[in-house]
């Protein structure tokens, strides 16, 4: 490592962090991690990183001069086993195992790597996450099942996106008209399927409610840049799929009238806890996160829930999201501490149950259409409070517990 020339330690720097950020490292992260790794090469470099593109700046070390690199990327996507991988490769390289041309190599390898989970599994991870999200909303039989249905179509129309870019340039309407047009067809089948709830079950993989918490944090961690950016793309986000639900629902009642509805309630005591445990067992996989790594995502995911349960009982819903993310965020470090491997692997799944990203697309149909769906009163306010609850308890569980990784 010690041996290798300037431009390879520069070469390699950039590739790391266009590979980080490639695998949805937040940018706060993702620049202390860079600082990180110019230190051990030996380099003074500077670095800015927003959703959009990352600038390097470095000083070359015979020359009186500054060397600087700008690329344009696109958003990140997270892939959470690239990214324990890449960390493990900066690892080697810190312990001298690894000289600084094979963890090049090595980076190259991740990029190229294919995901370790084969299309059906995915494909059952969608459906069952749409079913268990379904379920933990309260929804009967009637809706889960189709929710699960539904959410093979939209795993369908992802897999479309990832080979054209032209899917992928309207992939969030034309998921949720998709999977609205398809919801009122089958209300008309099944009249208690409660459409309004399936269509949020269907497409909440693609509700951007994490990258408006990411956004948030990056905002209170003084990144302005990349935070507003992040909050603005996700709000875009929002707006296509509320869009598309709308159109759909709008085109299956031009064709097949309104729709009907015959209330159907299911809940017992074990199915929220069902439901949660589902749901991070399936983000293990669409974030594709190492097999070894779903006990973890698992036991993140129910302390979450556990923690906001009863946090939310004794002092209310949003001091309630505010203890779930403390209790997250202590996991989570302690995790990195134990395992060396990213505190971001156990953080997410837990952040997901707790992110009230269902509550801005139910707020915005409440603001556009008036129209009330969903039971519930100042979701604006909840969702509101929840949100900086969320950030405040990463905040603190930092302070309690200072990560010792940089990832």
């Amino acid at each position: 490592m010690h041996n290798a020339t300037y431009k390879e330690k520069r070469r390699f720097i950039i590739k790391l962090g266009k590979n980080l950020h490639k695998y949805g490292t937040p940018t706060d992260r993702l620049e202390t991690h860079l600082d990180n790794t110019a230190k051990l090469l030996g380099i003074n470099a500077g670095f800015m990183v927003a959703p959009t593109s990352i600038t390097f700046l470095f000083q070359h070390p015979d020359e009186h001069h500054d060397d600087n690199h700008i690329v344009r990327v696109k958003p990140g996507e997270l892939d959470l086993g690239a990214l324990s991988r890449t960390d493990a490769v900066v690892d080697k390289l810190e312990n001298d195992s690894l000289s600084l041309a094979e963890a090049d190599q090595q980076l190259d390898e991740i990029a190229q790597k294919p995901s370790r989970y084969s299309p059906l599994v995915t494909l059952l991870a969608f459906a069952a996450g749409s079913a268990a999200f379904a379920l933990l909303s309260h929804g009967s039989w009637h809706d889960i099942y189709s929710s699960a249905l539904i959410g093979t179509v939209v795993f369908a129309l992802v897999s479309l996106a990832q080979r054209y870019e032209r899917v992928a340039y309207m992939l969030e309407p034309l998921c949720a008209v998709t999977a609205a047009f398809l919801i009122c067809c089958l209300n008309r089948i099944d009249p208690a399927i409660n459409v309004p709830l399936v269509i949020l079950a269907s497409i909440i993989v693609l509700i951007p409610g994490l990258s408006l918490l990411q956004g948030l944090a990056e905002l209170s961690a003084r990144h302005l840049v990349s935070g507003s950016a992040r909050v603005m793309d996700a709000l875009m986000q929002m707006f296509k799929l509320y869009f598309g639900s709308w159109l759909g629902i709008a085109l299956a009642s031009a064709f097949l009238g309104p729709l009907q509805f015959q209330a159907v309630t299911f809940n017992t005591s074990w199915s929220n806890w069902l439901a949660v445990a589902t749901l991070s067992i399936t983000l293990t996989i669409i974030l594709k996160a190492r097999s070894k790594d779903i006990p973890w995502m698992l036991a993140s995911g129910c302390i979450a829930y556990g923690a906001s349960l009863w946090g939310g009982a004794v002092f209310g819903i949003a001091l309630g999201a505010f203890i779930g993310a403390f209790a997250v965020g202590i996991f989570s470090n302690l995790y990195a501490r134990m395992m060396k491997s990213p505190a971001l692997i156990p953080s997410l799944p837990g952040l997901v149950v707790l992110v009230p990203g269902s509550k801005i697309f139910i707020l915005l149909n409440r603001a556009i259409s008036g129209q009330e769906q969903f039971a519930g009163d100042q979701l604006g306010q909840q969702a509101f409070l929840v949100f900086m609850s969320l950030v405040a308890g990463i905040i603190f569980a930092n302070v309690i517990t200072p990560p010792k990784r940089s990832l």
